[in-house]
């Protein structure tokens, strides 16, 4: 039997995975050949943002369904549904025994049926009130949950008309005809995007800014501890914390996100702690708080900077003695959350300034975590630039080799200084596929105005400069240093990169960034 697992870690099957979470709420799982989810036996289960088919899988017999529900998906695939050996995989529809559509297709070793990527959890209609009352009927038999709770669940279930559908297919298709291909290949281990020498797949960058964060990472994640995220807007603050919950002990548990500046102060208490009847007008039944549904499970507070005094005071409360009262209620609730919070502001000199609470940022600040801006990454521009590239060509259902950006277009983008960070690049990326990927390459005429501008490269200087701010002054000597080693060898990049312990590509992206290029 194939082990499925390090197929996994295949990039284009990231960027499936990546794919589904955003546009749907949807996990991505892979099944060996006798229908048992390769994840399982690593004692990992992510659900579907469903909350009927978490109350399944964290249920032993729910859970038991599940597996019942995807071994019969192994069965139909054996039978030819999806395709046959030889043939490009092709994802059908199956419904569980909750009735939601689980879509899958066959991963094929020569003749052999090895396996099959799917996902579930979704449905194209909600249904009529006969549909609600069985489906309530099949999840109380493996779940205790209320009426008024269920009906909530049932309306947030993932909905998908037949259009969305089609496009969730032929993801899923695509995902195994890659994991066919490389099987194919009889490649031992598939090629992935870059080294793989850290768990965090979903964290694309080599520098050393990134490898220092992974190093942490790969400790705080053993642990429960509060962790604070520190970074500027657009650096992935979020992306850390799924990768805390997701690889730590609290991995099977819920994970939820609040922005905290995404409210005013009353809806965010609401938001946060819940209500009961009557508490304020429109307050018509009781509302559970995302700390209750966090419970046992992560919370992400995001910018808690902006939070404001009042709900700090309730939030050190929740931090120190794990229990807050709803709005308008009178019962203390316990819960037991990791807290993981996230700011782009300097929480210590808001400290200074007596915006942010001494006492609560002392809770927050246990472990922290600094992102750094992709102006000090600039190693990373390519990778992620190559990265964004393939996600956005797939996610458009494109079919073919992935337009390349010309040299002078990822010129342009290494000499930018990124203001908005990874999320910017992302959305230069997508907006360059869309105005220029319909040929082989992709040239700098489509880069954005503000890139072409700010991409001009930088004079080479024949001497360091110490007058300036601090980034000017630390750019001055190292330009020095490089044109220095340029000189002693020759102009040989590999020997001098050797020398400097970096890579020759990332000598290569700072000599243009500098502008040291050899004259004849």
């Amino acid at each position: 039997m194939i082990d499925l697992r390090p197929y996994r870690a295949l990039h284009s099957i990231q960027l499936v995975r990546e794919t589904l979470r955003r546009w749907w709420g949807l996990e991505l799982a892979i099944a060996d050949s006798k229908g048992y989810v390769v994840d399982h036996a690593d004692g990992k289960i992510f659900p579907s943002q469903n909350e009927l088919c978490r109350l399944a899988l964290f249920s032993k017999e729910g859970f038991r369904r599940c597996n019942e529900s995807i071994k019969v998906v192994g069965d139909r695939l054996r039978t030819g549904r999806g395709g046959g050996p030889g043939e490009a995989p092709q994802a059908f529809i199956h419904q569980c025994h909750l009735g939601f559509d689980v879509v899958a297709a066959p991963i094929w070793a020569g003749p052999e049926l090895v396996g099959f990527l799917f996902t579930g959890g979704s449905w194209k209609e909600l249904p009529g009130a006969g549909g609600r009352a069985e489906l309530l009927r099949k999840v109380r038999e493996f779940a205790a949950v209320e009426t008024d709770a269920a009906a909530q669940h049932t309306d947030d279930v993932p909905r998908l008309p037949e259009p969305e559908l089609e496009r969730l297919r032929d993801l899923i298709a695509y995902g195994a005809a890659e994991i066919t291909k490389v099987l194919a290949s009889r490649t031992p281990r598939p090629e992935v995007a870059g080294p793989v020498d850290h768990p965090f797949t979903d964290i694309v960058g080599q520098s050393q800014g990134v490898r220092d964060v992974i190093k942490l990472l790969e400790k705080i994640v053993r642990s429960e501890s509060t962790v604070l995220i520190h970074g500027e807007s657009g650096t992935g603050k979020e992306l850390i914390a799924r990768a805390i919950h997701y690889h730590g002990p609290r991995a099977k548990q819920p994970f939820v996100v609040q922005n905290c500046s995404a409210f005013n102060d009353n809806l965010l208490e609401s938001a946060l702690f819940g209500h009961v009847r009557g508490a304020f007008t429109g307050a018509v039944k009781d509302q559970k708080g995302l700390f209750e549904v966090a419970d046992n499970g992560t919370f992400f507070l995001d910018e808690i900077g902006d939070m404001s005094p009042s709900l700090q005071v309730k939030l050190l409360r929740v931090l120190q003695e794990g229990t807050f009262t709803p709005v308008g209620g009178t019962k203390p609730i316990k819960v037991d959350v990791r807290i993981v919070a996230a700011s782009h502001k300097d929480l210590q000199a808001m400290v200074a300034r007596r915006e942010f609470r001494e006492d609560l940022y002392y809770r927050v600040n246990v472990l922290k975590v600094t992102l750094p801006p992709l102006r000090e990454r600039v190693a990373d521009i390519p990778v992620l630039a190559d990265h964004f590239l393939r996600k956005h060509w797939t996610s458009r259902g494109h079919g073919g080799a992935v337009p390349r950006l010309a040299d002078a277009t990822l010129d342009a983008m290494v000499r930018y200084q990124w203001p908005g960070n990874i999320r910017e690049l992302e959305n230069e990326v997508e907006r360059m596929l869309v105005l220029g990927g319909d040929g082989p390459e992709i040239g700098p005429e489509v880069l954005s105005t503000r890139i072409r501008a700010g991409g001009e490269p930088v004079a080479p200087r024949a001497a360091p400069t110490l007058t300036g701010t601090l980034r000017e002054v630390m750019e001055s000597v190292e330009s020095d240093v490089i044109l220095q080693g340029l000189i002693r060898t020759h102009w040989n990049k590999s020997q001098l990169a050797k020398e400097l312990g970096i890579s020759r590509s990332y000598l290569i992206q700072k000599c243009t960034y500098y502008g040291l290029e050899r004259k004849d």
